[in-house]
């Protein structure tokens, strides 16, 4: 009784509560993630199964489908998904983020006195590799299937699943949603340099400012190069990039301070440059992971590479 019970008190601590970042409608926009898709799309090898290619206004649309899951309303649907959207790296120990699976890592986040892991520490970077293991499955049963109606309903679902990859990919790419700020600085963190403390500054820079000032050449434009696959090497892949997009919190910051990301305002070259990069960075993630579960998928189960 005392092993159940312990581990009852275990399952409680790493259960969401419904009082975390899922209330307030944090996300890059509909504009910013279809353009990271697309961006993605038009710059994948031209070996890429056609049917994949073919359905890329499906996959655009697809990008922004976590955030049409947020309702406070439907509380059950909403709070199942709504640590997925960010991991807060200030209160995350760098060893929690070797863990392979999203139990293991909330764990480790107890045990380093995070009473709510997945509140205080979001599960961002597993909701990614779960969803790129998931394409790896798929694609492997879509390769050995001789049926070819069976074959297109794998194809079904291997673009919900990539289009939904697309989503939290294109989140990791905000610095917002890697940090403790993730909508201006946060109550009682030293603030030396005055940053702002304005709580719409989240959907003010990913949504206002990015609908009016950044356009998808923009985002285009910055993607460059060949897709590179990262089979075996996921995991550090995407903490890399994470890793990544964290660094520019304070560039994000004191773009704010010193320019503004005024949607109102007229366009200047540093802030639109700014998150015209930020989500260029998440395209060719985007590129990199869907290209990788591809080539992945030619091993199968259980072998090498």
């Amino acid at each position: 009784m005392h092993v159940h019970a312990a581990a009852l008190a275990l399952l409680v601590a790493l259960a969401p509560t419904p009082t975390g970042k899922s209330a307030p409608p944090f996300r890059w926009g509909s504009t910013g993630h279809e353009m990271a898709a697309r961006a993605a799309l038009d710059h994948l090898p031209d070996a890429m199964p056609a049917f994949f290619r073919n359905e890329g206004d499906h996959l655009v649309y697809l990008d922004p489908e976590p955030d049409r899951w947020r309702s406070r309303d439907l509380v059950a649907m909403d709070q199942a998904f709504s640590y997925d959207h960010f991991i807060d790296l200030e209160n995350v120990p760098p060893a929690a983020l070797d863990e392979p699976d999203r139990y293991s890592y909330m764990r480790a986040l107890y045990h380093a006195g995070l009473g709510r892991p997945a509140e205080q520490g979001g599960l961002l970077p597993y909701r990614i590799m779960e969803i790129y293991q998931r394409l790896v499955t798929e694609w492997r049963l879509w390769r050995a299937e001789p049926d070819p109606r069976r074959r297109g309903w794998i194809q079904q679902r291997i673009i919900n699943d990539a289009g939904v990859l697309g989503h939290y990919v294109t989140d990791a790419a905000n610095p917002h949603h890697t940090t403790i700020h993730y909508n201006g600085w946060a109550e009682g963190a030293p603030n030396p340099n005055g940053y702002t403390t304005d709580r719409h500054f989240h959907g003010r820079f990913e949504t206002a400012f990015v609908e009016a000032h950044v356009h998808r050449r923009d985002v285009e434009s910055r993607v460059h190069g060949d897709a590179v696959s990262v089979v075996g090497h996921v995991h550090e892949a995407v903490m890399r990039e994470i890793t990544a997009s964290h660094d520019q919190v304070e560039t994000l910051y004191r773009l704010d301070k010193e320019i503004g990301f005024d949607p109102d305002g007229p366009a200047h070259p540093e802030t639109v440059g700014f998150a015209a990069d930020r989500l260029a960075a998440g395209a060719d993630m985007l590129r990199t992971l869907w290209w990788s579960a591809w080539l992945e998928s030619a091993t199968p189960a259980g072998g090498s590479g």
